[in-house]
């Protein structure tokens, strides 16, 4: 009985022999006598559940780095707005040409990013005076205040202050350590570096 399982069992493993077109090829690593199959598995990262105060510090930091790529194109905008600026106005002495100029280029700004400012968060906002600054050197209220004048600069800070921010707040490479390292993230990435151009 044996015998006769036996028989029909290798009867059909032979009437199943692969054909050539059945055949995958396969690496294989021979040691010695032995020839055993060898494939890549496709790397697979498996994370443990963050501690609660780490988690936190996660959110926070995930927050921040959307902030940042969100609002880092508008402060390299400004920087490059505000040398122009700077070059036109030392060419023109007269201060009504100034003035005109400076209302001229505030309605170009408006109508190009007015929507897009406006749609910020408060939070955004924050890290965006904190990225003029890195851009500049110089914090929003002197921008404001070197181009629109005291009053308005104190306007605008006192809108600021309203809703927890503050204008004259100053980029610092250690106490916003986290801002540098994703402005970094994106200054190593060509696509979003360039990517300011298009809005």
């Amino acid at each position: 009985m044996i015998l006769l399982i036996a028989g029909s069992f290798f009867e059909y493993a032979a009437a199943q022999k692969p054909s050539q077109r059945d055949t995958i090829p396969l690496s294989v690593y021979i040691n010695g006598h032995d020839t055993i199959p060898w494939t890549m598995l496709p790397e697979i990262s498996v994370y443990d559940k963050w501690p609660r105060r780490l988690k936190k510090r996660q959110e926070a930091y995930n927050r921040l780095r959307n902030a940042v790529y969100v609002t880092y194109p508008y402060a390299r905008i400004a920087s490059s707005v505000l040398k122009d600026v700077d070059a036109h106005l030392a060419a023109m002495p007269d201060k009504k040409q100034q003035k005109a100029y400076l209302k001229q280029k505030e309605a170009e700004l408006k109508s190009r990013f007015g929507g897009k400012l406006e749609d910020l968060s408060v939070y955004q906002g924050k890290v965006l005076i904190k990225l003029i600054d890195r851009q500049t050197g110089t914090n929003c209220y002197d921008i404001i205040k070197e181009m629109k004048g005291g009053f308005s600069a104190r306007l605008w800070q006192t809108v600021a202050f309203v809703f927890g921010s503050n204008l004259k707040s100053v980029y610092d490479k250690q106490e916003d350590a986290d801002i540098e390292n994703i402005v970094q993230e994106i200054e190593s990435n060509p696509y979003y570096y360039y990517r300011f151009s298009n809005l």
